[in-house]
């Protein structure tokens, strides 16, 4: 299921992409050089389409709900204490490694999605990097990918290994699905941040804390190597998408409640 999610996200993300792609003609955009408003279209159904790849075929297995994907509520102060543990690990890591590699190109996709045209291109994109994208990526790649990968039964030496093997698959994957975004030496990292965030879904049960972690990511990015924030906006940013991703998501574990209550 979890190669099938994949080929099958793909397949209708390069459909609907091709699809935006057309109908952005008729307003200017050209394949070439898209327009802000085709480029942000294009990559929120790109992410669609693998969030419908996974409901999809878990429907084919059993009727999905929330909790399948990780809508579950979890310890706070847990889940506070996991994710700072991850973010610390994941932010040395990647310091060391940049002071290895020496990078000194950022993130493509912003500029690609226009941020520095207009007000109107800035707001949206920041809506998609800090919200949108942390909502379907970890649904797929932590909710779906990661929450079927990780029931193998791998034992070495006594140990169950499933988990770690399936963290470092996604993982991969998700540096790769980033590759058109990103440029090649921030891969790697990301597919460390992919492995780090399997390991925060599998010990707190939860995908919220997963979602907050990469919003924060993604906001601190955006701040600080395309618009050059200081420390209260980046602040702002991230407060303000988790709250946002809170009134989108939340509902779905509330709804779970309200049924095992019933």
């Amino acid at each position: 299921m979890a190669p099938a999610g994949v080929l099958l996200g793909l397949a209708a993300g390069l459909v609907a992409t091709i699809i935006v792609e057309i109908v952005g003609q008729a307003g200017g955009s050209t394949v070439s050089h898209p327009t802000p408003a085709v480029s942000i279209v294009g990559d929120i159904v790109f992410d669609l389409s693998f969030v419908g790849a996974a409901i999809y075929l878990t429907a084919l297995v059993a009727r999905p709900r929330p909790e399948y994907f990780g809508y579950r509520t979890t310890p706070l102060r847990r889940a506070a204490i996991i994710v700072v543990i991850a973010a610390v690990v994941y932010y040395l890591v990647t310091l060391a490694y940049a002071a290895v590699v020496n990078i000194h190109t950022s993130d493509k996709l912003p500029s690609e999605l226009g941020v520095s045209k207009s007000t109107a291109a800035l707001v949206a994109a920041t809506v998609f990097v800090c919200v949108l994208a942390p909502i379907f990526e970890e649904f797929f790649f932590r909710g779906f990918f990661f929450g079927v990968l990780r029931k193998w039964h791998i034992e070495v030496a006594g140990r169950e290994l499933g988990p770690w093997v399936a963290a470092v698959i996604t993982g991969l994957l998700f540096g790769l699905a980033h590759a058109g975004s990103a440029a090649a030496e921030y891969l790697l990292p990301l597919a460390f941040l992919g492995f780090v965030l399997c390991l925060v879904r599998w010990k707190t049960g939860s995908l919220y804390p997963c979602m907050a972690l990469h919003s924060a990511n993604n906001a601190l990015a955006l701040g600080v190597n395309q618009e050059h924030w200081g420390a209260l906006p980046i602040f702002g940013l991230t407060i303000g998408s988790w709250l946002v991703i809170a009134a989108l998501t939340g509902p779905l574990s509330q709804r779970r409640l309200r049924v095992a209550r019933s």
